[in-house]
């Protein structure tokens, strides 16, 4: 049998990369062929992806992190020099702060809007935001103050890469606590966000897709940017779909598979494609918290937190 080996970055463990080398190396020793076909969606690894199928290099810039302390973080330029790839995360996010300093409230994304600009200034005109893994909740505040101080706001074409479908006034309510904030926190981090919303040139309430990174998604969509499904543009720029055809099953993979996993999530759109193909999926994940019985098109899961385990779940595939 050959395999399309398809995982996501096993977040803050193993990049997708290195976890499609250790499941595709299994299921070679167990005598399957494997093409090895890393994925993201929006989220953390989604550059890595990126430069690895289209090409191109990474420029690094000097920014500042969700706390605004100096920090230098990179961007991916594409080969042709006019795309840049920047991801919320190598600016603003989450591992970026220590567990005892996470502050979900001061928390903002003026970084990422450093990082825009940087890339900007080597010659960018467009610009692939992966929004995806931030340390915020600030609406897109810190982004938009630094935008409108580099005379960018508005004037740089920007294509939102989004991990998840969540509207803007609900970035609070589902995503605040995994950042450090309490109830009462999250409280006012929403308050903040209605009385932000009613102050943009465009109302991000409501639309689908506005309330990624914190709702750093919508703040900019209220200023121009295009917002796109992350792992949607991700399979078809790595032609996804040409390689499905080649294949007997595919094999991805995430570090946590639950319920926001078939919502928008890369696994989602890579079940959903497999389905119209009529071709198996297998998941290798770190932990298994879907509390549902999984989709018919999802044929198999398997838990695997190292590179080993993953490598021996490749084997009993195939």
């Amino acid at each position: 049998m050959r395999f399309l080996v398809a995982p996501d970055s096993f977040k803050g463990t193993f990049g997708a990369g290195e976890a499609a080398e250790a499941i595709a190396s299994g299921l070679e020793e167990g005598g399957a062929e494997a093409e090895r076909c890393p994925v993201a969606d929006g989220g953390e690894g989604t550059m890595e992806v990126l430069l690895r199928a289209l090409g191109g290099e990474r420029q690094r810039a000097a920014v500042h992190d969700p706390l605004r302390r100096p920090i230098e973080a990179s961007f991916g330029l594409l080969g042709d020099g006019a795309t840049a790839i920047v991801e919320t995360a190598r600016a603003s996010g989450l591992p970026l702060v220590a567990e005892e300093e996470r502050d979900a409230e001061r928390a903002d994304t003026f970084g990422t809007g450093e990082l825009i600009a940087a890339a900007v200034e080597a010659g960018a005109q467009r610009v692939l935001l992966a929004v995806g893994g931030s340390a915020s909740t600030d609406g897109g505040a810190g982004a938009i103050e630094a935008l409108r101080r580099a005379g960018l706001l508005g004037r740089v074409e920007i294509e939102v890469l989004c991990d998840v479908t969540a509207a803007y006034e609900d970035a609070a309510r589902l995503f605040a606590p995994q950042k450090g904030a309490d109830a009462a926190a999250v409280e006012r981090l929403a308050a903040r966000l209605e009385a932000l919303a009613a102050e943009l040139p465009r109302d991000p309430r409501g639309v689908r897709m506005t309330g990624c990174a914190g709702g750093l998604s919508g703040g900019l969509w209220a200023h121009g940017a295009h917002l796109r499904p992350g792992a949607a543009f991700v399979l078809d720029a790595i032609g996804f779909d040409a390689r499905l055809v080649r294949v007997d099953a595919v094999v991805g993979g995430e570090g946590r598979f639950d319920s926001q996993s078939l919502a928008g999530k890369v696994v989602g759109e890579i079940a959903n494609r497999c389905a119209a193909a009529g071709k198996p999926l297998h998941l290798v994940v770190g932990g298994n918290a879907f509390e549902a019985e999984p989709p018919a098109s999802i044929s198999s899961i398997s838990q695997a937190s190292t590179l080993a385990e993953m490598r021996q779940a490749g084997r009993a595939l195939a």
